[in-house]
Parts: C-alpha cells; structure tokens; sequence
C-alpha cells in the first residue's frame, strides 16, 4: 500500500492533482478540502490510499491520515465505493461523519450526492460503532462556516474559488457561492463582539472549510 506521497504539485485538474515524485508525475484523485490546499509548483505531503480494480489502479489523496482511514472504512459499507467515499468527505469532515452516523442523521447523509434515504440509513447501520467518536483534533464540523484554522497562508476566497472552478462548476456559480458565504462569515463575525479567538478565526477562515461551505451552498441552488 501506498501511504503517503511527498513531492511537487505540478497540475491541478478537475479529476484532482498531479505530483511529481521522483521524476515520476502521479495523478491522484482528491477531495476539494485537500485539493484547496495544493499550489502548482509548491511542495506537498498527501495521505493516499490505492483503490485497485481489473481496469485500473486509481490513486486517492487526502489532506490528512485520518481523512484517509475514514475513506477506507466507508467502502466496507454495503453500495459505498470509492467515488461515493469521496464525494462524502467533500461534504463532511470525518469528525461530521462520526457525528452524523452515532446521531443516527439519516437526512444529513442525503446530502452527499448519490445517497438516498434508505443508502443513508444502511450506512449507519453498517458504520455503526466502527467509526469512533469524534475527536478534537479535526479542525471543522462540516456544517457551520465557523470552522476554521487560523493561520492561512493564503486568501481563502482565491483557493476556494479555483477549487471550485478545479471540480467543474462555473465562476460565475462559484463567485455566487463564495458571495453567500462571505455574507455567513459577515454575520457570524458581527454576533462575536469580544474580538478574541474567535473573532480572529472568523477573519481568517481556512479555505477547505470554507470550500466545503461553498459546496453546500451550490448543492442548495
């Protein structure tokens, strides 16, 4: 198994993200949180799990282990594949999933594109007790636009708006989306009147949680 690739980003694309490992280009398939987070020419670390079929040997990356090991264990799932698992994660962190299948949230699942009631309420049966608790070190919930790291090295609104443009929605839908979210943002910080911690995290949002809050405005449109 491969478990993780280190090397030079030299292509992103819609399908996910090109890196350079000793002189040898690897195509691998990401979530729009990990693809967020990749420059062309820049160094990156992926976790990545190897997805082998008769036709086919398909790389997937992820931003973090834990993104990946989640990934793996929704395709134990009855009807979840790889692309499924992806589309997922481009949803909801791993600590959301946790929380979304101890919950039993069957109409959270039907968010993902591709899951209906009763696939939803199959994978909380199946996933049930398998995926652990949630843990305090994910750095989003999936749902609010309040998750965030401080510290971006880079204006979110440009990340996520390639990211966006990367997964084939149009700029001038993606530039919609970033303008609701920016309007969420707007609102969050206006009810933090203390200006502490969380005030600064709002004024500096991480662009993968913020690209997931964009997703989920387009799949509401």
């Amino acid at each position: 198994m491969i478990s993780h690739l280190a090397g030079t980003v030299t292509a992103i694309a819609p399908e996910g993200a090109v890196i350079e490992v000793g002189g040898v280009g690897l195509l691998v398939q990401c979530t729009p949180g990990t693809l967020a987070t990749l420059r062309p020419g820049e160094p990156a670390r992926v976790a990545t799990s190897l997805v082998v079929r008769e036709d086919a040997l398909t790389l997937f990356g992820f931003v973090t282990d834990d993104e990946r090991d989640v990934f793996v264990l929704l395709q134990t799932a009855s009807g979840v594949g790889p692309r499924l698992a992806l589309a997922m994660l481009a949803v909801f962190t791993p600590d959301a999933l946790r929380r979304a299948v101890l919950s039993e949230d069957v109409a959270a699942l039907t968010r993902v594109p591709g899951i209906g009631r009763k696939g939803a309420q199959r994978i909380v049966l199946e996933l049930a007790g398998r995926l652990g608790a949630p843990g305090s070190g994910s750095p989003g919930d999936g749902g609010a636009v309040a998750a965030v790291r401080p510290g971006g090295a880079a204006p979110w609104r440009d990340q996520v708006r390639t990211g966006l443009v990367n997964l084939g929605w149009q700029a001038r839908d993606a530039d919609h989306a970033i303008a609701a979210v920016e309007a969420d943002l707007a609102a969050l910080s206006a009810t933090d009147g203390d200006g502490g911690a969380d005030s600064a995290a709002v004024q500096d949002p991480d662009a993968a949680a913020m690209l997931r809050a964009a997703l989920r405005k387009l799949s509401r449109a």
